[in-house]
């Protein structure tokens, strides 16, 4: 408890699913949490609320990601906040979408979408963050894991390769201030995006038999992980994906 007093973290994608358990897991650990929605104000409040509630500190901030100048709108609506500290020590970049179609299906404006809002975005975010990113601060990008063959989410996989691809490089070039860059990779989890997928039993039961723990993981195990690399405890541990699939390579080996 308290390890991250007197931080400031932001938490895109922050009203619902893996980003609702970070925003709440950051809070509780001490952290002043930013609470990005891209439409849903209502699902933010309700996550603001719920930190609140349970002893916490957090505020939500507004700004659609996937279109022109969706960074600086972002960083605005920071700044323009009253709860607002002036900096980030911890930036989690959760926000994405998937396109749920083959290589035949995937049409330009598809592509161009699913690529503005997971990886072009991210890269901005970041661009625009540093001068507000404090030295010896964390970047934590929530991606996927590119040892699996997803081709009925190609043009998706495509932008989570990216941004793991980001994300080491990136770590050698903020590592002289001090900041460490990694990722995250989720694997089938319980989540509002995978309700209508999970509902049917059938398909529930095959998709957990893919993890070695023959179930479907929670989004507070992943937000588990990512409080470790936003914590002091990761201070050595940067350019790195840590898998957070429950084991499911192994189930596919």
């Amino acid at each position: 408890m308290g390890v991250l007093k007197g931080k400031t973290a932001l938490v895109t994608g922050g009203s619902r699913g893996i980003g609702r358990a970070v925003a709440e897991r950051l809070a509780r650990d001490g952290a002043l949490v930013a609470v990005h929605y891209g439409r849903n104000e209502a699902a933010a409040k309700e996550t603001v609320a719920a930190i609140e509630t349970a002893g916490g500190r957090a505020f939500a901030l507004g700004a659609e990601l996937g279109v022109p100048g969706d960074a600086r709108a972002l960083w605005a609506a920071y700044e323009a906040h009253p709860a607002h500290t002036g900096h980030v020590d911890i930036l989690v970049n959760n926000a994405g979408g998937a396109a749920f179609a083959g290589i035949e299906d995937t049409d330009e404006e598809t592509y161009d979408r699913v690529h503005a809002l997971n990886a072009k975005a991210a890269f901005f975010v970041i661009q625009q963050g540093l001068a507000r990113l404090r030295d010896g601060g964390r970047i934590v990008n929530v991606t996927g894991t590119p040892e699996l063959a997803l081709p009925a989410i190609l043009a998706t996989i495509m932008t989570k390769g990216a941004v793991n691809a980001l994300t080491r490089s990136l770590s050698a070039a903020l590592a002289p201030r001090g900041i460490t860059v990694n990722s995250v990779g989720p694997g089938i989890i319980d989540t509002d995006l995978n309700a209508a997928l999970l509902a049917d039993p059938a398909t529930r039961a095959h998709l957990a038999s893919r993890s070695v723990f023959h179930r479907i993981g929670t989004p507070e195990e992943v937000a588990d992980v990512v409080a470790f690399l936003a914590s002091p405890d990761s201070r050595w541990v940067t350019g790195q994906h840590l898998d957070a699939t429950g084991g499911l390579q192994l189930a596919l080996a």
